[in-house]
């Protein structure tokens, strides 16, 4: 076990998932405690694939996942006192009421906390006395998360956890992740297709397009270098430095850059004078990317 795997909350080295159509990685990357990562992608592009590998619940071909230094072995469960696992899918025994759900979880993990289960069961309104059955989508998500961070695991992983809940039981949901996020060094990996949830709460984000990581990036550098410039001049025909997207209405240019400082010194050569600049919204410009690497792989 080297210094370099026990520094990180996750590592995954040369990571290979292998169906019949599709192939996911060789996926490296890694997760330094206390990060919280957005993992972005259209549909099919192996988010949950990749997350279910590092939980266990697929096995994977080739590769190294390490959680906090173990490898993900079947046959050594300690890695899996250190993951706490919200899907989209929130399987409860539905005949079971939602302390009963709870205090079976309870059992496979040495760490577990009941004072968080009742706070959070308070903060969230959840009567642990009904029957899992009788949940609305809302609250079976807030069982879920419950029985995720009730053991206090030190890495998270989400895969569509808020996936058709209301704003409101949404926002509770992103704000006790904060809350988690608040209490040490503990890291998530989060993936969802609402991009304004990434938004709020990633501090890194690795995009993943056809099985394989197309970008890794902070969050803050897209928000720094990112921006929308508009501009009026005549006989624009060649492409502008790092200018990703164009509409052009008679003399009137809108661009996006995704490296606006050198778009500004290209407009310069060329005589443009006084630029428009905005800036854009982490959504905005994850949706940019991601169209990018769908124009690239469609052509």
């Amino acid at each position: 076990m080297t210094a370099e795997t026990v520094e990180s909350a996750l590592s995954l080295k040369g990571l290979v998932k292998i169906y019949p159509e599709f192939t996911l990685g060789p996926i490296d990357t890694e997760i330094a405690p206390g990060t919280v990562v957005g993992l972005v992608g259209p549909n099919s592009s192996g988010k949950t694939t990749t997350i279910n590998s590092i939980a266990g619940l697929i096995k994977y071909e080739k590769g190294e996942v390490r959680i906090f230094g173990r490898r993900n072995r079947l046959n050594d469960p300690r890695w899996k006192f250190d993951i706490g696992f919200v899907g989209d899918r929130h399987v409860f025994y539905e005949g079971w009421s939602c302390r009963r759900n709870l205090k079976f979880l309870s059992g496979f993990y040495p760490s577990w906390s009941w004072d968080t289960v009742e706070k959070l069961a308070k903060r969230f309104d959840l009567n642990l006395k009904k029957l899992a059955r009788t949940l609305s989508t809302g609250n079976r998500a807030k069982l879920a998360l419950i029985g995720a961070l009730a053991p206090k695991p030190r890495l998270l992983l989400l895969d569509e956890p808020t996936a058709g809940l209301d704003p409101v039981v949404r926002s509770e949901f992103l704000d006790v992740l904060f809350e988690y996020m608040e209490e040490g060094t503990a890291s998530i990996l989060y993936s969802t297709h609402i991009l304004s949830d990434i938004s709020r709460i990633a501090d890194d984000l690795i995009f993943l397009s056809d099985g394989k990581i197309t970008l890794k990036t902070h969050k803050e550098d897209l928000i720094d270098t990112w921006r929308r410039i508009s501009f009026s001049r005549d006989g624009i025909t060649a492409p502008i430095r790092s200018v990703v997207s164009i509409k052009t209405e008679g003399r009137n240019h809108l661009v996006l850059s995704s490296n606006h400082l050198d778009t500004l010194g290209h407009l310069k050569e060329l005589g443009v004078e006084n630029p428009q600049i905005s800036l854009m919204t982490i959504d905005e410009i994850a949706v940019q990317i991601l169209r990018e690497v769908s124009h690239v792989e469609n052509h």
